[in-house]
């Protein structure tokens, strides 16, 4: 069984930067990507967003980029999934692919969180060409145009709104006859007179050609079935903290973020820390993810130097 100094466990944004810093603190660590190497950023196209590129960046690019920074500074990064996990013993045991059995003196889970998707061939078709789970993130490239928000609670409102300060019409897709977000965003909503709410409405499909997104096709609950233009499609139903396989051992919030300890990335469990979206309900945007990959390595050394 091999011994590793520092794990870390998921190859996006927060798990390479935890590696750059484990490898410079001199931690021999050991990253395996999961299932998505580069992470959820590898879902978009430019990103306009990450300081230091003042002409935007691929995303694939730019995961390409932290990943072989982390390598040339001695991180040793690994394909697999970590698929049983026991925290309770040290130390940490972990399993990958079903079969390579691993001990781990320190565990940065950086797992990530995926949106939720409204399970549409057609979603799947225009993701990343007008379909997006981020506004703060693609917004931008919807200046002047038509958007669509599915959703009715408060992320919802707030992706609206954000839109709204860009686009020239933004539709609110609610499959109920109500918004479910706090009285204040709703008024925002209600308030801002390029956003339209389409009641009772759910997507049938998102229509589109080689170029992208071009409408979406709705069904009223009455059976109503009708069409809108618009060139962008936004998600905002909530996203799903990749966190179960932890979960028995440290503690999650009711929607399965991991908790960290006030601005550290230390969890319940002494030695095992937690670093961008699968512990970030609020910001999930890729620089706050790389500054707590950041943290959690420093707490890691700081731990395992203890």
């Amino acid at each position: 069984m091999e011994r590793i100094n520092c794990l870390i466990i998921g190859g996006g944004p927060a798990g390479y930067t935890a590696a750059i810093y484990a490898s410079r603190a001199a931690l021999a660590p050991v990253l395996y990507e999961g299932n998505v190497p580069g992470g959820q950023l590898t879902t978009t196209t430019v990103v306009e967003n990450f300081p230091g590129y003042p002409k935007g960046v691929d995303a694939n690019q730019l995961m390409a980029d932290m990943r072989e920074q982390a390598v040339n500074l001695g991180a040793d990064i690994r394909r697999g999934v970590v698929t049983k996990a026991d925290l309770g013993v040290r130390p940490f045991r972990l399993t990958v692919d079903g079969a390579t059995e691993l001990e781990a003196d320190a565990l940065i889970i950086a797992t990530g969180a995926t949106a939720r998707y409204l399970g549409l061939p057609s979603e799947e078709k225009f993701r990343g060409l007008g379909v997006s789970a981020c506004a703060t993130c693609d917004g931008f490239f919807y200046r002047k145009k038509d958007v669509a928000v599915v959703g009715g609670g408060d992320t919802a409102c707030e992706e609206a709104t954000y839109l709204a300060g860009l686009c020239r019409k933004v539709y609110m897709i609610v499959r109920r006859d109500v918004l479910r977000a706090s009285v204040a965003m709703q008024e925002r909503v209600k308030n801002t007179p390029n956003i339209e709410i389409l009641w009772n409405c759910n997507t049938q499909e998102i229509l589109g050609d080689a170029s992208g997104v071009t409408g979406a096709r709705l069904v009223r609950k009455d059976g109503e079935v009708f069409d809108i233009q618009v060139d962008g499609f936004f998600l905002a139903i909530g996203h799903h903290p990749e966190s179960e396989l932890f979960a028995p051992w440290v503690t999650t919030d009711p929607n399965g973020y991991i908790v960290t300890d006030g601005g550290s990335s230390r969890t319940n469990v002494e030695g095992v820390f937690a670093a961008g979206d699968v512990q970030d309900p609020v910001y999930r945007q890729a620089v706050n993810a790389a500054a707590s990959g950041c943290r959690a390595a420093l707490d890691a050394e700081k731990y395992l130097k203890r």
